[in-house]
């Protein structure tokens, strides 16, 4: 089966989990000779650089792998590594790659009707328990409180909570406040309840300050805190890391396998956190996934863009024994609900991966048109 067309597609889009933010990504179509299409995804969040994703991919990458035979994904996936590495690592290239790289993927497994996760090995689980994914983004603890508890109350096992984001809410701003924050919020989703904080990129903490407040934190059983400093203090993270009891997540804003090794490596970590529309596609997290799981480890897929990103970072939890929650946003929004047919979502609590060959969505090609970008 050969590779004979990529298409890179810029989307704007408002997003209702951020106070209708326009927020830009790339969907990759590849078409095989057969005519079958595969889909991925380059999350590039800004206009300009989604435009040089777009770009870089239709006059560049697509050389390296157009006419190839693409029956094992691995080989295209070699070929980008070595078209790519002039670049450098990482940044707008591994962006690009992981776009074409998920989308072959796709397209092997809709022309042999095998899901991705059959692809993969086949699934450890068939369900993964639903954490709501958020901003705190309230006026006031008490709203965020009751909030989050709707959320819980309507079916998700937990909540993920992102600080220092947009709009009025104080969180992020004063640790002390922060505390009181998540004491608040345990109390309003009782005891059962999953709950992560994600310091992340909004709010600045030294060393001390993240282990006094992670400490302060911890009493209210927190399963981790999410980039909790920068994530290049890897001296940090190791004196916080022998501070503290709560787990360390981090590793979003990573961007190769070789750089999750690096990372693994230093011993500070517990919880990776892997976008594969991010971190080298399907083939990266897959190689990311089997460091982490012989490192004793818990990866976590990152979802927080399209349908398309959310179907494999589901299909590639479900592979591997290292992952444990799944991630959604809690707003209906045209990027998850409107994109496919059937939005990624969950019964119950439980998010069920879906069942049709490859990803199992395929984007509709009217919302497609409705916010696509020209670049």
């Amino acid at each position: 089966m050969k590779l004979v067309k990529i298409e890179p597609i810029v989307l704007r889009y408002p997003e209702p989990n951020d106070f209708n933010t326009l927020r830009h990504t790339v969907l990759v179509r590849v078409t095989a000779g057969d005519g079958t299409e595969g889909w991925g995804e380059a999350i590039a969040m800004w206009p300009e650089a989604c435009k040089a994703v777009a770009h870089l991919i239709e006059d560049g990458l697509a050389d390296a792998v157009l006419g190839m035979d693409i029956a094992d994904p691995s080989d295209a996936w070699r070929a980008l590594k070595r078209h790519t590495w002039w670049y450098g690592e990482g940044g707008l290239a591994t962006l690009a790659l992981s776009a074409i790289d998920m989308a072959v993927w796709d397209c092997i497994g809709k022309s042999t009707g095998r899901s991705l996760s059959d692809m993969l090995g086949g699934r450890v689980r068939a369900t993964l328990p639903a954490i709501a994914s958020l901003h705190v983004n309230h006026p006031t603890i008490e709203d965020s409180v009751s909030a989050v508890a709707g959320y819980v109350a309507s079916g998700f096992r937990g909540a993920k909570l992102g600080f220092g984001k947009k709009g009025p809410s104080k969180v992020g701003q004063d640790p002390a406040y922060d505390v009181d924050f998540v004491k608040a919020i345990r109390a309003g989703m009782g005891p059962e309840a999953w709950l992560m904080i994600d310091i992340g990129n909004g709010v600045r903490w030294d060393v001390d300050t993240a282990i006094w407040a992670t400490s302060r934190m911890a009493e209210y059983d927190i399963a981790w805190i999410e980039e909790p400093l920068h994530p290049d203090d890897w001296a940090g993270l190791a004196v916080l890391k022998q501070a503290v009891t709560t787990r360390i997540a981090t590793g979003e804003r990573e961007w190769t396998v070789a750089a999750y090794d690096r990372l693994i490596g230093t011993g500070s970590v517990d919880v990776a956190g892997v976008d594969p529309a991010r971190a080298e596609g399907i083939t990266g997290f897959q190689r990311i996934a089997k460091r982490v799981e012989a490192a004793g480890k818990v990866i976590n897929a990152h979802a927080w863009s399209t349908a398309i990103t959310s179907a494999a970072s589901l299909h590639l939890s479900a592979a591997t024994p290292a992952s444990e929650v799944f991630e959604l946003k809690p707003i209906e929004n045209p990027m998850q609900h409107e994109l496919v047919e059937t939005p990624i979502w969950h019964e119950s609590g439980e998010v069920r991966v879906p069942d049709g060959p490859g990803l199992g969505v395929v984007p509709l090609e009217a919302v497609i048109q409705r916010h696509r970008l020209a670049y």
